[in-house]
């Protein structure tokens, strides 16, 4: 599957951001689809994920981003709010299909397909 994320930008402390992932070629409806981050010298984390039977965040999001779906517009989301400056990093989402088992949810083998990543700035 190809996905194409957007929404990316530069923001202010405390600000919000939604982010899109629209995805091509399959339908994603049973795609087990997540968020990755990675910030300037720093490894690429999970974020986020989504999958039949639930959602899942990485610890210093909870509360505070908010991954959901659209099946019918094969689309991926996340609305970031409450914003900090080490949110800063470029977001990827990825995908593969089927319910991932929990202990690859979290990492990046987890997941066969990846979008091309857009950037979020936070500023202080």
């Amino acid at each position: 599957v190809q996905l194409q994320a957007s929404g990316g930008g530069l923001v202010q402390t405390g600000g919000s951001l939604r982010l899109s992932c629209v995805a091509s070629g399959r339908t994603t409806s049973r795609y087990t689809m997540g968020w990755f981050r990675q910030a300037p010298g720093k490894e690429r984390e999970f974020v986020a994920a989504i999958r039949p039977g639930g959602t899942h965040y990485a610890e210093r999001v909870k509360g505070r981003f908010t991954i959901s779906r659209d099946d019918g517009k094969n689309t991926l989301y996340l609305q970031m709010n409450s914003l900090k400056p080490e949110d800063t990093a470029v977001y990827y989402c990825a995908a593969r299909p089927g319910r991932s088992i929990l202990s690859v949810l979290f990492t990046e083998d987890g997941y066969d397909d990846w979008g091309q990543g857009t950037q979020v700035t936070v500023s202080s």
